[in-house]
């Protein structure tokens, strides 16, 4: 295969993993499996994600990988680049402080089934409005340092670059749906805030 064929094919795959993982994770889904699942539903997230980080990690690894690189930084701009990557951990770090991981992985969820705990109205999870700390900069910040960490490395090939700019697309995608429930959730509070904060990267675009 030419290395025009391996980036279609990656883009291709990337965008079918998006579409299922988007449909899954829909309200309408979730609200047809609530009917059926009842409060078992509690184990639906943490279920979701361990699905998705499996397929994840068997596209990265089927896909073909051409070796085409882009750049490879020489010394000292190999470790200078390292810089802001670590500045973005220090971000995820931050960003942990204001937000529940345990809640996001699905494990709390199937905490408070076990403990009788949990509520038929908090689907498969308990959303919380967060608007401080790093969601003064960003309504999605978790993406934000993500992304900064994935963007900043000494060596780019082909592949890597078609992977990374699949995920940036998602994330920016992902984001869409994530909004719509927490609009639907929080009403007004969410929509002011919304149009105060960028939805990623910390700067407005075209009021988005």
């Amino acid at each position: 295969m030419t290395i025009a064929e391996d980036i279609l094919l990656t883009v291709l795959a990337f965008a079918l993993f998006g579409f299922v993982h988007s449909v899954l994770a829909s309200p309408g889904f979730k609200k047809k499996l609530l009917k059926e699942a009842g409060t078992l539903i509690a184990f639906y997230r943490l279920v979701y994600n361990l699905i998705a980080i499996f397929f994840f990690y068997l596209l990265y690894e089927i896909l073909p990988h051409p070796d085409a690189v882009i750049y490879d930084l020489a010394t000292p701009w190999d470790f200078i680049i390292l810089i802001p990557q670590f500045l973005s951990i220090a971000g995820l770090i931050w960003t942990l402080k204001y937000f529940s991981s345990l809640e996001f992985l699905g494990i709390n969820q199937v905490i408070r089934w076990f403990r009788g705990e949990y509520r038929i109205e908090d689907s498969d999870e308990r959303l919380t409005l967060r608007i401080e700390g790093p969601y003064r900069f960003s309504r999605h910040p978790l993406y934000l340092f993500t992304i900064l960490f994935l963007l900043f490395r000494p060596v780019m090939d082909i592949f890597y670059l078609t992977f990374f700019l699949c995920i940036v697309a998602y994330f920016y995608a992902g984001s869409f749906f994530e909004e719509k429930k927490l609009i639907e959730t929080f009403g007004e509070k969410y929509i002011i805030y919304k149009k105060s904060v960028p939805r990623i990267f910390p700067f407005k675009i075209s009021g988005k």
